[in-house]
């Protein structure tokens, strides 16, 4: 289900009106013809309006196309895009929903982005939908080649590294980038790995321009992002509003008692703290947006996603082979009324050990979700430690796929 917010002054942008798909003459007729334009204007466009990345780092669009242009350069080797549509982040929809309703908006970014690198190929990864993206490619005409990559359905399929060595032949694995995929990627090619929402709004600045973009969001951090929300009792829903807009104004918060922004990396808020924040690119993650009833026990959700992410995790190094598995079990008797013993302390002291030391930043996003969890669902934590649990409803909120 997707919804926009015409109370929020903006009218979307990525996603198509009424939920239909768009096809290539729809699109066109919407959005215009797409101009490409030399390199260095575009880079500058791109840098003047401000476009930080949707996949989670919000790290500043610009700059990341300047840095694999630049390897090409020096290499002498033409840079690859991937495009990253895995969204192996199990609450968020935002992405494949961008895909099944725009794909020629993210296809027409792709594009854009190889023009602005100087790539001589792009692959777009994904893990849904693929044959279905295929045929919208098979109607283009486009410069660059575009290859689709299926993906395994794994949490860090998504991982940059992991990306850029599937898309080489390998397995999708994390690896130490050292040096990074910027610098060697694709069979040791320059490679620009970036977020298909982004690829989505980068095509809307090389339409309309950096003073369009900036209509919407606010100055610091323009432009508008999509949101999977979660809400007890109704389907998640993808929501297209501007940075700067309220959090309640985008998911409910009475009779709510924490949500969880940002997704299984992200962070738990308790509801009036998150009821006074804005919609955030530094804290909006993956996208998702998850409102925890008074009546749902954020321990018990939070032990579940846990044990998925360390039985997810690559197991290529320390953090991720000895202690998330060994946190998740601490927690799930955490999450568990009764007798705590010393796994209170321990996963405190265990988050402090594994932060920082890992492969990829799988266990850093993981101790933030611990951390943040210790912290918002403290009193519970008191209560179990005597026994009891505040939770009247067992159902579980956040989904997490069946193990295999």
């Amino acid at each position: 289900m997707t919804a926009t917010f015409p109370d929020l002054y903006m009218s979307p942008r990525l996603l198509a009106p009424g939920g239909t798909p768009a096809d290539l003459p729809t699109h066109e007729q919407r959005y215009g013809p797409l101009s490409y334009g030399d390199p260095d204007t575009l880079l500058r466009s791109v840098a003047e309006s401000g476009l930080s990345g949707r996949g989670g780092a919000a790290f500043p669009v610009h700059r990341k196309l300047a840095a694999v242009a630049g390897a090409g350069r020096r290499t002498g080797r033409a840079p690859v895009v991937v495009a990253n549509g895995a969204e192996g982040e199990p609450a968020s929809r935002k992405d494949r929903t961008l895909l099944g309703l725009s794909p020629h908006l993210v296809l027409d970014g792709i594009q854009v982005a190889a023009r602005a690198v100087g790539a001589a190929q792009a692959h777009l990864a994904v893990e849904d939908g693929a044959s279905y993206l295929e045929s919208a490619l098979a109607r283009r005409n486009d410069p660059v080649a575009v290859q689709v990559v299926r993906l395994p359905k794994r949490f860090l399929s998504g991982q940059a590294s992991a990306l850029a060595q599937y898309v080489g032949g390998g397995a999708a694995l994390p690896a130490y980038q050292n040096p990074p995929v910027r610098e060697r990627g694709v069979r040791k090619a320059p490679t620009l790995v970036q977020n298909v929402e982004t690829l989505a709004h980068l095509a809307l600045v090389a339409r309309y321009g950096a003073d369009w973009f900036r209509t919407a969001g606010t100055p610091a951090q323009p432009g508008s992002a999509l949101c999977t929300v979660h809400v007890p009792g109704h389907e998640p829903r993808v929501v297209e509003a501007p940075f700067g807009v309220p959090l309640h104004r985008i998911v409910p918060l009475d009779g709510m008692s924490a949500v969880l922004l940002g997704g299984y990396h992200g962070t738990w808020l308790p509801a009036a703290e998150a009821a006074q924040l804005p919609l955030d690119a530094t804290t909006m993650g993956a996208g998702v947006v998850a409102a925890l009833p008074t009546t749902r026990c954020g321990l018990a959700e939070t032990a579940r996603v846990l044990r998925y992410l360390a039985l997810q995790s690559a197991g290529q190094c320390g953090p991720c082979l000895n202690g998330l598995p060994r946190m998740a079990a601490a927690f799930h008797t955490l999450a568990t009324p009764g007798p705590q013993g010393t796994n209170r302390t321990d996963v405190g002291r265990w988050a402090g050990l594994v932060e920082g030391r890992g492969a990829c930043h799988h266990p850093d996003g993981t101790i933030r979700l611990v951390r943040s969890a210790l912290t918002t669902f403290a009193p519970e934590l008191d209560a179990h430690s005597r026994g009891l649990c505040t939770a009247t409803d067992r159902t579980p909120l956040l989904p997490v796929p069946q193990e295999h």
